[in-house]
């Protein structure tokens, strides 16, 4: 009892004020450091999204560039192969092959022999042969041209459909498909790789040369 009476007297009021006081202060500390933290992790948040956001508008941004470029290098080799078929109809031979890459690394299968032209100017030589079977200038149409481009590289398939009067009077009326590799130097677009074809009749052995899709 004496040593319980001797501690309550020990607590005196200034005690009591004093632990109140701290108490308080340990109260007031931590109202202030929850909104700090609460505004220091809305800061980050904010942050990350602006980061998260700005990184979504460049990929969009490239993504644009990059689908703009490929419609720009597919319409351009949309020109190349207008500019081949209007040659041909003009029968201008070397404004046909200034579509193709002019070294000797453009290589050719072709429908009929020899079964490939290796360089520009060995297959050259295979239009000068090709139009001397004609009386006049025959014609050509290309359709269903399909343009896939990756980059420098690009590919395409398409039918054409060419018509004509050979030397003894027959008309000619041929049908192919035609598929071709291009390369992008020095920023215009080349025929570096063409491949003709036509279905056959396994049957009979015969090309079929008007077989329609």
């Amino acid at each position: 009892m004496i040593a319980a009476t001797r501690f309550q007297k020990e607590i005196t009021p200034v005690m009591i004020n004093e632990i109140r006081r701290k108490n308080a202060n340990s109260v007031a500390n931590g109202a202030l450091v929850l909104p700090l933290l609460v505004l220091i992790g809305v800061q980050f948040f904010d942050n990350k999204q602006i980061k998260s956001e700005q990184d979504m508008a460049t990929v969009r941004t490239r993504y644009m560039v990059n689908e703009a470029a490929a419609l720009d290098d597919e319409a351009a080799i949309r020109a190349l192969e207008d500019k081949f078929a209007a040659a041909f109809n003009a029968g201008d031979i070397d404004g046909m092959m200034k579509n193709y890459i002019a070294d000797e690394s453009l290589v050719v299968f072709d429908v009929v022999p020899p079964r490939q032209h290796l360089g520009a100017d060995a297959y050259h030589d295979a239009w000068v042969g090709f139009f001397a079977h004609f009386t006049g200038t025959p014609k050509i149409a290309i359709s269903d041209l399909g343009i896939t481009v990756d980059g420098n590289l690009g590919f395409s398939h398409s039918i054409q459909h060419v018509t004509g009067i050979d030397k003894q009077g027959h008309a000619v009326d041929r049908t192919v498909r035609v598929t071709d590799g291009y390369r992008k130097i020095g920023g215009k677009w080349l025929i570096v790789l063409e491949h003709v074809s036509v279905p056959v009749d396994l049957k009979t052995g015969r090309p079929d040369l008007s077989s329609k899709p």
